[in-house]
């Protein structure tokens, strides 16, 4: 792996490891999400006067008023979308910086993300390129509206807080998916994890979390 990928100093190997040292100490159990936090470079997703910051657990600015995730929300999310399952096919509802999609490339055959900000997007399809990610597909569209051609997904992952959840998202559901959605209005917002069943759909809250609002329509900027 080249030294840009595995880091050096503040973003060395041994980072990495307090970093998931930190995660388990928060409940998060599966080995395999660990790992894939512990070998994926956060470094590269933040802007470089950031990169000694990246194994803190900490969300983090990227631009055009967004954030990165919390590690921990982004191993906590990744492990409730994977658990007892075998994952085909993901719909991943705000690109972001592109961390949470690599991070969950690493669990599914193929992975569609959709991101409203087009100068995120840019940036994210070029760190995808650059750490060699085959089976991810990018879209600059509306999250609100999912991406219906490539329906059902079994896991829907949303990294921004509508006030209540898109009924498009629930109805590109596969049977038995699972949808994972922070929903509410800042500061009262719940992750939800959404199971859809042949006969309807049940709820569980997962933890409370802060996210940006999730909004509608598409940014060129």
């Amino acid at each position: 792996m080249m030294a840009e990928h595995s880091g050096i100093g503040m973003t060395s190997q041994r980072t990495r490891d307090r970093l998931a040292e930190t995660l388990v100490k928060m409940g998060i159990k599966s080995d395999v999400v660990l790992n894939a936090i512990r070998n994926t470079p956060r470094h590269l997703f933040v802007d470089e006067a950031l990169a000694s910051r990246a194994y803190e657990n900490t969300a983090l600015p990227i631009g055009f008023s967004q954030t990165i995730s919390q590690p921990y929300i982004v191993a906590k999310m990744t492990e409730a979308l994977i658990k007892d399952r075998n994952l085909e096919n993901v719909l991943e509802v705000g690109t972001g910086c592109g961390y949470q999609t690599v991070i969950m490339a690493q669990f599914t055959k193929r992975i569609y993300t959709v991101e409203r900000i087009n100068g995120l997007l840019i940036r994210a399809r070029e760190r995808f390129q650059k750490l060699g990610y085959t089976n991810i597909r990018s879209k600059h569209a509306d999250g609100n509206i999912g991406w219906p051609t490539h329906a059902p997904f079994d896991g829907i992952i949303v990294a921004a807080a509508p006030i209540g959840v898109p009924e498009a998202l629930l109805e590109q559901l596969a049977i038995d998916g699972r949808l994972i959605i922070p929903v509410g209005k800042s500061g009262d917002q719940k992750l939800l994890l959404i199971t859809r069943k042949e006969d309807g759909f049940e709820e569980e809250i997962i933890d409370s979390v802060s996210f940006v609002p999730m909004l509608g329509g598409i940014d060129t900027t």
